[in-house]
């Protein structure tokens, strides 16, 4: 059967008169009424570990703007923690994690078969979600990409370069690709959770994909996301994919064909015209407004937007940010970019 939500209809190929939209972290620090809940939970993790009040702030930005879209409300390093990792965050800094550096930091992570015990309530937030968005609303669900998740794992936080994951790539690739192996094994075990709760779609967030260049790309995040997404499809095989290799530049290129992917999402590294030439020729596109246009807003953001409508008004497009919203947005410069999609 034909899907009907517009989302849907845009990842299985069809080319809309008006994209559907959403926008990464749309549940987010920008929303005052998010801030209030995440004050009710106590902590970041309690948030996500708490499903009444995780699907609350997924449903937010649907209140309030009515999205086409919602996403889970969830963080990519909860796979970590699940696998025996420890995992806190430092207010104003962001994640820390103990580290993966040799054999025997690997050797003491908890089989990929106990993670649910941990992910439990995600995919409880998740059925929480399938049963209140609104009847035309799609839920996505998502994980992170085993090269970015592996990244925090051996740094023990974010950086810059991705130096750390590097070096050991270097010096251990044995240990290195068996963290690889073993982080790609669980995103698969807990996506497909995800779906099995309700999530009719599911993105791969690989957000450091742009420090992996030539064979390194392709074996480290091409290669995982084409296991993955061949391992829910071979279970869920109507079940459509978002990839999200971030400022991979000319990697873009045929990832959708080579990863399986029904849908590449772009950064807004690149622009709207060349995505159109490059990657739209493939199928679905998602994209690519700079979130900084969140912050600034005024006619470039309206102009921008209608840009990049038009730019891939000839195929299939879901209309996005190029990354997430930052903190510092204004809630009315959405609004504006909303109506200037929808005006087209």
């Amino acid at each position: 059967m034909a899907p009907t939500k517009t989302i849907l209809r845009a990842l299985a190929g069809e080319t809309l008169p008006t994209p559907p939209i959403w926008m990464m972290r749309q549940a987010g620090r920008y929303l005052p009424e998010y801030k209030a809940t995440r004050a009710q939970a106590g902590d970041f993790l309690s948030l996500c570990y708490n499903p009444d009040l995780a699907a609350e702030v997924t449903l937010q930005p649907i209140r309030r703007y009515g999205f086409d879209a919602a996403i889970l409300f969830a963080d990519i390093l909860l796979i970590p923690q699940a696998l025996g990792a420890d995992l806190w965050f430092v207010t104003g800094e962001g994640p820390r994690l103990s580290t993966i550096t040799s054999q025997a930091d690997l050797d003491k992570l908890g089989s990929v078969d106990n993670i649910h015990e941990t992910l439990n309530p995600i995919y409880e937030t998740v059925k929480i979600l399938s049963r209140a968005l609104p009847s035309d609303t799609t839920l996505i669900g998502f994980a992170g990409a085993p090269w970015t998740v592996a990244t925090y794992m051996i740094a023990g936080r974010g950086t810059p370069d991705q130096g750390p994951a590097h070096a050991l790539m270097q010096n251990d690739v044995a240990v290195f690709e068996a963290l690889l192996d073993k982080i790609t094994e669980a995103t698969v075990h807990y996506l497909l959770a995800q779906i099995e709760a309700g999530a009719e779609v599911v993105k791969i967030f690989d957000s450091w994909a742009g420090s992996l260049k030539g064979d390194a790309f392709k074996k480290y995040s091409l290669e995982p996301a084409r296991k993955i997404t061949a391992a829910l499809k071979a279970k869920y095989p109507d079940i459509p994919v978002i990839g999200f290799p971030r400022e991979a530049g000319d990697g873009y290129i045929g990832f959708a064909k080579a990863t399986g992917v029904d849908c590449v999402a772009l950064d807004n590294s690149v622009s709207a015209d060349w995505g159109a030439a490059h990657v739209q020729v493939d199928g679905c596109v998602q994209g690519n407004l700079a979130s900084s246009h969140m912050v600034t807003g005024g006619q470039a953001l309206v102009d921008e937007t209608k840009a990049i409508v038009k730019a891939f008004s000839k195929g299939p497009h879901i209309f996005n940010l190029g990354h997430g919203i930052t903190p510092d947005a204004d809630p009315d410069n959405v609004q504006r970019m909303i109506d200037a999609v929808r005006e087209n």
